[in-house]
């Protein structure tokens, strides 16, 4: 049986109520005793705890406006649930930027890393792929390669697939794509490194983003899967993420 719980909310007025009543329930174990987290609000905030813990399991309840890496919310017996829950381990992004100042930018990603166009002009980039140009130019508002953890989040509103957990695969996702005109991307391998060149970045600046996290007026991006790090989420058994992004798709 898990006794240990930390719980993390984020500041809204229904997250921050379900944390009172909570930790006046199952108590509330300090970072260094606790085996499991508990986040209580939305995606962003599951996102955010993934990145900050260190190691732990983390079961998310759905306090938020979106919840697709959360569980529902209930309060009775939550060791139980947590004890059956089902684990997803996920590699995250790892991106490493170059600014136009010179300056040199890494961080971790979850979802997925964009390019966005960050002026009025569309956004020219190149394309290569472990070393090999594969576009010379994709003029478009922008791009983004994402894990199968992502794959339901920016990139499938961007049109891109839905990719089973345990692929080992990651999506190439064009954002409005003008030229070559309806392009909609590539999947990868996951041992793929993809590189952004961005082409005219003074004329037609472009930000770099990691799960939120910006960068602006970037020269070139690399993107890898990192397999050094795992994440750790639990969801209800019979719930699990694998589940999920087979439901997405027949919604």
């Amino acid at each position: 049986m898990i006794e240990r719980l930390r719980f993390v909310a984020s500041e809204t007025k229904v997250a921050q109520a379900a944390l009172k009543r909570l930790t006046a329930r199952y108590g509330q174990a300090t970072e260094d005793e606790a085996e499991v987290l508990v986040a209580l609000g939305g995606d962003g905030l599951m996102l955010t705890t993934l990145h900050g813990n260190r190691g732990l399991p983390v079961y998310g309840m759905n306090r938020g406006t979106i919840g697709f890496l959360m569980n529902d919310y209930a309060e009775e017996g939550l060791p139980e649930r947590i004890a059956e829950a089902e684990l997803t381990v996920t590699n995250p992004l790892s991106m490493t930027a170059g600014a136009i100042d010179g300056s040199r930018y890494t961080a971790l990603a979850i979802n997925e890393v964009s390019m966005l166009r960050i002026g009025p002009q569309a956004a020219r980039l190149r394309i290569s792929v472990d070393g090999r140009v594969r576009m010379e130019e994709l003029v478009c508002d922008g791009a983004l390669v994402c894990t199968p953890a992502g794959s339901t989040a920016y990139n499938y509103s961007a049109h891109g697939p839905i990719l089973p957990m345990g692929s080992d695969v990651l999506a190439l996702t064009a954002i409005a794509a003008f030229r070559p005109r309806r392009w909609r991307g590539a999947i990868l391998p996951k041992t793929a490194t993809v590189r952004f060149d961005v082409l005219e970045p003074e004329k037609r600046p472009v930000m770099a983003d990691a799960d939120s996290r910006g960068v602006d007026s970037v020269l070139w991006v690399e993107i890898k899967s990192e397999p050094q790090v795992a994440h750790r989420i639990l969801f209800d058994a019979g719930h699990g993420l694998e589940e999920r992004l087979t439901r997405e798709q027949f919604v």
